[in-house]
């Protein structure tokens, strides 16, 4: 009886040491819905988002300057790839970003309207890292590129710009992501086109089904 209970008693310690080397829980994902600590994103799920109210995406002609494209209405779409656990990094596969065009102005000499702005070579890959750093990417051996077509006094236009990458920042004060100041390259176009073109915009919230989503 006595050696029995001195088994059981060191198969108890050893069940206890071990249960202590576990974590009381995992971490939580990187990307979360309805808080911080909420339910994980799934893998294949959907993420949108809108301008933010009252801001507006701009294409502007220095990083400093006022010259340029603004619009008021602007969204994106993403599906999440890879949501690991916190601290991590999460991939996105950007498969849409879209301006109205009917909100579009611009104000560069010459111009007197927007027809259409078109953000090219989709896919895109975003990550999101628990810091908030945001990274967009194109496809290997592509670049990132939006063809803007202006109406001027001398007809149509299209001017075509290129990046090799974006950089933005995610906030879960407003489950917000932002970019300032992106610069882009003309890669073609007429004179009335400005040689280098800097992307601000600020999203949110941003979604998925209806849920605010967070960074961890």
């Amino acid at each position: 009886m006595r050696t029995r209970s001195l088994l059981a008693l060191a198969g108890t310690v050893v069940a206890l040491t071990a249960a202590a080397t576990v974590p009381a829980s995992a971490d939580g994902a990187v990307l979360t819905t309805g808080s911080a600590d909420g339910t994980a994103v799934a893998v294949g799920d959907v993420l949108t988002a809108p301008l933010a109210s009252g801001t507006h995406a701009t294409l502007y002609s220095s990083a400093t300057g006022t010259s340029g494209v603004t619009c008021s209405s602007s969204t994106f779409t993403a599906t999440v790839a890879d949501n690991p656990a916190a601290p991590g990094t999460a991939t996105e596969s950007v498969s849409a970003q879209t301006f109205d065009s009917g909100s579009c102005t611009s104000n560069v000499l010459g111009v007197t309207g927007v027809t259409g702005i078109t953000v090219d070579n989709l896919p895109y890959t975003t990550t999101v890292a628990s810091d908030g750093t945001l990274t967009v990417s194109p496809a290997s051996g592509s670049t990132i590129q939006t063809t803007v077509k202006l109406k001027t006094l001398l007809g149509s236009i299209t001017c075509v710009y290129q990046a090799a990458s974006l950089t933005g920042k995610a906030d879960n004060a407003d489950n917000s992501i932002s970019f300032t100041n992106q610069q882009f390259t003309k890669s073609s176009g007429s004179s009335l086109c400005f040689a280098s073109g800097y992307f601000t915009a600020k999203y949110a919230p941003v979604t998925d089904a209806g849920a605010t989503v967070y960074v961890n």
